[in-house]
């Protein structure tokens, strides 16, 4: 029997599977906001078509938000539905750490708990 080869991933799914650095820490905020957005329509049990009307879209686009299609969602996008869905969203830019040439992008979603209180945060990129 073969053994398999593992590679040790860099943290960045996008990076790795060839994204440039660019458009891999853009997935990676995409995918951590979408992620919130799903946690939260279904932390409601909204139906699709619930979640469209508070949303402003057709269902079709609430299936495909639901289902992980990022495509034709930006950023901006994204943050928006968060908020019109009673959900604080927070950027914050700080000094990369010194001999590092570029700045690093890192999501954190807060989980709440059953009680409706913030638990932990967890780190998602």
């Amino acid at each position: 029997m073969r053994r398999a080869t593992v590679t040790k991933g860099s943290g960045n799914i996008f990076r790795d599977l060839g994204f440039s650095d660019e458009r891999s820490a853009e997935l990676i905020l995409k995918s951590s906001l979408l992620q919130a957005l799903q946690d939260t329509i279904r932390s409601h049990a909204w139906k699709q078509a619930e979640a469209a009307t508070r949303l402003g879209i057709d269902q079709a686009k609430v299936s495909k938000l639901l289902s992980g299609q990022m495509a034709g969602f930006s950023v901006e996008r994204l943050v928006h539905f968060l908020s019109l869905l009673g959900q604080d969203v927070e950027v914050t830019v700080r000094q990369a750490p010194r001999g590092q040439r570029y700045g690093t992008v890192r999501s954190k979603v807060a989980r709440r708990s059953r009680t409706g209180r913030r638990a932990r945060s967890e780190n998602v990129s």
